[in-house]
């Protein structure tokens, strides 16, 4: 599915929807939900992550995670108990994703992951997740695809 946003108040319903869509469905017993947010610097990666985290309730300013890779926030209400932003952008590999404790993290039915360049990391990637792409039109607005 394609959507093309052309506001921040359109992105918040694309994440709305987004959300709406994937939570419906019984919660995981194998493991965390897992987000992959593809696209070009400045698409709106990080954008999309502060629409789900602001819906989900968390107060706490999103920034991104581009030089802690990961930040970690607590979810007051809902199935999940943590939202796990991470960027993988700085990553030069599995191992250092490995070694920040993904594989308990992803591990954890309580958590909701949301990972940007998720490409640089595909090897540890869980089987079950779900894809963003998100790209800029001709025009300049957002293009995702979900």
């Amino acid at each position: 599915m394609e959507i093309v946003s052309k506001s921040i108040k359109e992105n918040m319903a694309v994440a709305q929807d987004f959300l709406n869509q994937i939570l419906k469905g019984k919660k995981s017993s194998s493991g965390a939900l897992v987000i992959a947010l593809s696209g070009d610097l400045g698409t709106g990666k990080t954008s999309f992550t502060q629409a789900v985290a602001k819906i989900l309730g968390i107060k706490n300013k999103i920034n991104s995670p581009t030089f802690v890779i990961m930040k970690k926030y607590s979810i007051k209400t809902g199935e999940y108990k943590f939202l796990y932003h991470l960027d993988a952008y700085r990553l030069k590999n599995e191992k250092e994703l490995l070694h920040l404790g993904w594989q308990e993290i992803i591990d954890n039915k309580d958590n909701l992951i949301m990972i940007e360049w998720p490409e640089n990391v595909a090897g540890v990637m869980p089987r079950s997740h779900h894809k963003i792409q998100i790209s800029h039109t001709k025009e300049g607005y957002r293009k995702f695809k979900i």
